[in-house]
């Protein structure tokens, strides 16, 4: 791994002590799969530093994640420019080694090419299917692109895998004009499920996201949430590899990654950041948003923050916390205080 870390959450420089932690963060820099703007090896840095504008407590949400959420960050795994291939293959080593330690890997890409080996080194790890729900304006299903597995490839070779079904892999956000037709052939023969922006206006953020976790949970035992940022208008994104108007606004955007963190996941990735071709952060910013959006959903029903940090320098929940009942209606901004001693 390459020492990367960020400006705010604890860094752990040896891997192999990952297992104290309850979440890790680390970054897959890889533009090698990109067919038009390059770039996104610089979403991981883009990503942290745009995280110096928040602080630790949403107040819609009523989390604080430094009190909540035994989360680090491990650095970037080691990709080789210009070899798809082999940085696939470090890919799927890095998020493997997260998952064998029970432990919740949240992937900064880098492009969608990602896609295919964080699946592929998650897959031994869960004890069953795994589900997917893709946000993106593209399909990302055709086999190769450029006679390689680019990042318009990931899903066919993703569902190629036995526990990872197409059938389970539901994708929001698909339109425009950069949807290639032989991407569209594989998802409809292989039994995908799609959901485009006008279905997200026709129906509501309430029913998309009610369907795609009944279609991703569907005889699965995990379910892995990929973004890919271009899904959202690219008047608000103008840092991706791939922009395409008409997309989600971004108040859409952030309340089906809400909504659909609440039902529970196993894993995520936000990819397609690009930092040299965005204004002002913009793009580093609602990148950021996708993934603490994420997370504290994750923790305020109970799904994350469940597992008490030992380090000294580690966020909380720590062994001395009161725990956290689910089922419990918390107010907002309230939180079981610490006991003393």
């Amino acid at each position: 791994m390459n020492v990367a870390p960020s400006s705010r959450r604890p860094y752990v420089e040896n891997v192999h002590e990952v297992g104290d932690a309850e979440v890790a963060i680390f970054g897959a820099p890889l533009d090698a799969g990109t067919t038009y703007r390059p770039g996104t090896r610089f979403g991981p840095q883009g990503i942290r530093r745009a995280t110096n504008l928040f602080g630790t407590y949403n107040y819609e949400m009523g989390v604080d994640l430094r009190e909540q959420l035994n989360m680090v960050d491990i650095g970037d795994i080691c990709t080789i420019p210009g070899n798809l291939e082999k940085s696939f293959d470090q890919i799927s080593k890095g998020i493997g080694h997260v998952a064998s330690q029970g432990v919740f890997p949240v992937v900064l890409g880098g492009d969608h090419s990602i896609g295919y080996p964080t699946i592929r080194g998650l897959a031994p790890y869960v004890d069953g299917n795994i589900g997917i729900i893709h946000f993106d304006r593209h399909v990302d299903t055709q086999e190769l692109d450029l006679d390689e597995r680019m990042h318009t490839t990931p899903w066919f070779h993703a569902t190629n895998i036995p526990n990872a079904p197409a059938t389970n892999l539901v994708q929001i956000g698909i339109g425009g004009w950069q949807a290639p037709r032989a991407g569209v052939k594989v998802g409809r023969a292989r039994g995908t499920t799609v959901m485009t922006v006008g279905d997200v206006e026709r129906v509501g953020v309430e029913k998309i996201v009610e369907t795609a976790l009944e279609l991703a949970w569907q005889g699965a035992k995990a379910v892995y949430l990929s973004f890919d940022i271009d899904v959202i208008d690219s008047g608000f994104v103008p840092g991706t590899g791939w922009p395409e108007p008409g997309g989600l606004l971004p108040r859409e955007a952030l309340a089906l990654v809400r909504g659909c963190a609440e039902g529970g996941l196993s894993g995520m990735e936000i990819v397609e950041c690009s930092p040299p071709y965005d204004w002002a952060e913009q793009t580093s910013l609602i990148s950021a948003r996708v993934v603490l959006d994420a997370l504290a959903s994750l923790v305020r029903v109970g799904k994350l923050g469940n597992k008490a940090a030992t380090r000294p320098d580690a966020w909380g929940p720590y062994p001395g916390d009161a725990p956290r009942d689910p089922t419990q209606n918390y107010p907002a901004g309230h939180y079981p205080p610490r006991r003393e001693g």
